[in-house]
């Protein structure tokens, strides 16, 4: 969804071009989440002293891409680009519309008044802004947008216009803001009022902080600060002082860097200290001490956040060769199954440990129920992996779309294991399907991309799957280190069964050869290629299969949907007969999945059904099915692999497919209208 960057430099001069800079290239590694307009807010003045220029702020706001933000930023005439800056806070903002048309004064950062004396960013919804936007009007206040996120920018300033002594500190604001504010949000403030200061939090949306600086820094833990009793209410100074025990700060320079963003990708290349944000935490950098402050304390809390360091490589977030994020992503699967398997399966005795799993994996070998939650792409990695979870935990398996799962108040039982799978770790619907999980007292599992993510924090263990970032909105490698951690899960489950080993032996000698037999894949692209030529122009593709290849038939499906904009459906082949053969002619593309196991008698009896209504399937299957291939006008043969890792094969055909329909189209891969990489509201 939306993108949050902020940078402040403190003691480490910057001109106002190197600030710039630094916002638009923070924008720009966070055009991957979808968005369709931007905007920056910097300090006004031409001054030489940064403090007087810090008397007012400047916003530059526009519809589009950050190019067309970058080319208004060159048309004002009344900044110099050259001024420095000895401390500065700026901060910017890629939209995606959900309250109001994208425009330039509906983009962020939104303002306090006509003065700018408060801006803020936000990335989630607001779901209480009219009554707040009710209330502010009947005190004075006027509004401009059509944004829930005004609201909070005028909130602000009531509070500081409303203030009860003269020396109340940014942080203390912005808490009394956020006990108002119902929803999700993560919220970035500068104000005139506290020049060089920033304050960030967030509730159900992401938000980190990165560090940096050439000096020791005074910890590597921050203190969580509480707010002290009653005694807050008549006092302004309520919150705990902050010295070099609860703070961040360099110890011998007071020179330093910060940066708030939305996630690593934003600030990898600045640094790869970070602070992850939790729920109701609240960052104020003040003289370029960083202090994080709660309002109450709850049990289980953590007192301190660590400053973490990342693993991400710059080069991982960059195409390289390739002309957009997902056709990288695609390629990069042999790598990326790799790493998602690295260290955890011993293929020479045929074991494997998943150390997240460690601590609860006899509690989850005594469960009566697994239920997988997810969204989208996650949730054909659930129903890919659910055959061969039956087969190898022998447990009922439910797989779930968090949204249906939370309208229906699904019944939820302290000996269930709960799943929830998620690319980002931060998909609104299946966060809120953790918590309610959570409060029913089932054992909560996190199948994450990403680090410090609040799935993965927030269940009681899971799997990291290492698939390196992904960039392209349509996700490809997540997909498929998905599907093989849910298998090496399955097969840590039956480790101790005698009479499951031979054919738990046959998956785990399939995954060693699993990263040759996809490169076996890719090197089909040509021949994709060409039959993308014959297609784009098509309005509709149906994509059949069934048993392990349902699963493709819906992701492929997807993948079509999103990037393509042609209509798409996956269709289970047992279901042929009751309604979506109607829809068979001459003239109707189909793709249909045929190999060689279990149900490859009923899947052929579905390719005569389709061929006698004068249908001309094109047809993913085994290359060594040479009935199959002889019998057919258009094929595309992949390697052979186990039957339940087989679906893997199977789905790089449709990526690649996919890929090479949206650039025939002419569209843009990695950025599909209308959608977003990371779902952060409801």
């Amino acid at each position: 969804m939306c993108g949050i960057f902020a940078y402040l430099n403190y003691h480490v001069p910057r001109t106002r071009r190197d600030i710039l800079e630094i916002l638009l290239k923070g924008l720009r590694r966070l055009e991957y989440r979808g968005y369709d307009s931007a905007g920056v807010g910097i300090d006004g003045g031409n001054s030489k002293e940064w403090e007087s220029n810090a008397k007012t702020i400047q916003l530059i706001k526009q519809r589009g891409k950050v190019k067309v933000l970058d080319e208004e930023i060159h048309k004002q005439q009344n900044i110099d680009l050259d001024v420095e800056f000895d401390v500065h806070l700026g901060i910017a903002h890629t939209r995606w519309a959900t309250h109001g048309v994208p425009s330039p004064v509906n983009s962020h950062p939104q303002r306090s008044d006509k003065n700018n004396e408060f801006i803020v960013i936000h990335n989630g919804i607001i779901t209480n802004y009219k009554d707040l936007r009710k209330f502010l009007e009947s005190k004075g206040y006027e509004f401009e947008s059509e944004t829930d996120t005004e609201t909070i920018a005028k909130l602000v300033k009531y509070m500081f216009d409303n203030r009860e002594s003269d020396d109340i500190n940014f942080a203390t604001l912005v808490e009394r803001v956020t006990q108002q504010l119902e929803g999700a949000f993560a919220l970035v403030f500068k104000s005139v009022h506290y020049p060089g200061e920033a304050v960030g939090t967030r509730r159900g949306s992401p938000l980190l902080m990165g560090v940096r600086s050439d000096h020791k820094l005074s910890t590597d833990h921050i203190p969580v600060l509480y707010r002290s009793s009653g005694k807050e209410k008549k006092s302004c100074s309520a919150l705990p002082r902050t010295d070099q025990d609860t703070c961040l700060f360099p110890l011998d320079e007071k020179a330093v860097e910060y940066y708030f963003a939305s996630d690593a990708s934003a600030v990898i290349e600045h640094t790869n200290r970070v602070i992850f944000l939790e729920d109701d935490d609240v960052a104020a950098v003040m003289e370029g001490r960083l202090s994080i402050h709660r309002i109450k304390r709850r049990a289980g809390d953590y007192p301190a956040r660590a400053i973490q360091t990342l693993q991400m490589e710059l080069q991982q977030i960059m195409k390289g060769n390739y002309s957009s994020f997902m056709q990288k992503e695609i390629f990069e699967q042999p790598e990326s199954v790799v790493n998602t398997m690295r260290g955890r399966i011993n293929f020479d005795n045929n074991t494997v440990t998943l150390g997240g799993l460690k601590d609860h994996i006899k509690e989850i070998q005594r469960c009566r129920r697994l239920i997988l939650i997810a969204c989208g792409t996650s949730y054909h990695a659930g129903v890919a992996t659910r055959q061969v979870l039956e087969e190898l935990t022998e447990l009922p398996v439910m797989v779930e779309l968090a949204s249906d799962f939370l309208d229906r108040n699904t019944p939820v039982f302290r000996d269930d294991v709960c799943f929830f799978i998620s690319q980002s770790g931060e998909t609104a619907d299946s966060l809120m399907a953790l918590r309610y999980c959570k409060e029913r007292g089932a054992l909560t599992v996190g199948v994450t991309n990403t680090v410090g993510s609040s799935i993965s924090r927030e269940t009681d263990c899971g799997v990291h799957i290492n698939a390196g970032p992904e960039i392209g909105v349509a996700s490809t490698k997540a997909y498929t280190s998905q599907f093989v951690a849910l298998i090496m899960f399955a097969l840590l489950m039956c480790d101790d069964r005698i009479s499951i080993q031979p054919r738990r032996r046959e998956i785990i000698q399939g995954l060693r050869i699993l990263p040759d037999l996809i490169k076996e894949v890719l090197s089909l692209d040509d021949e994709i290629q060409k039959l993308a030529t014959e297609l784009y122009q098509q309005k509709s593709v149906l994509i059949m299969g069934r048993g392990y290849h349902y699963a493709t038939c819906l992701e492929g499906a997807l993948k079509i949907k999103e990037i393509t904009y042609m209509h798409s459906e996956g269709i289970l082949a047992g279901e042929l007969k009751h309604g979506p053969l109607a829809l068979v002619d001459k003239l109707m593309p189909v793709i249909m999945i045929i190999m060689r196991d279990h149900t490859y008698t009923k899947c052929q009896n579905a390719l005569q059904q389709v061929v006698a209504r004068q249908g001309r399937p094109i047809l993913i299957c085994d290359r060594d099915d040479h009935e199959t291939i002889k019998n057919s006008c258009r094929t595309i043969k992949v390697p052979h692999c186990v039957d339940c890792l087989q679906g893997i094969l199977s789905v790089i055909p449709l990526q690649l497919l996919s890929f090479h329909l949206a650039v025939l189209r002419g569209y843009d891969v990695d950025c599909p209208r209308n959608l977003a990489k990371s779902v952060t509201v409801e």
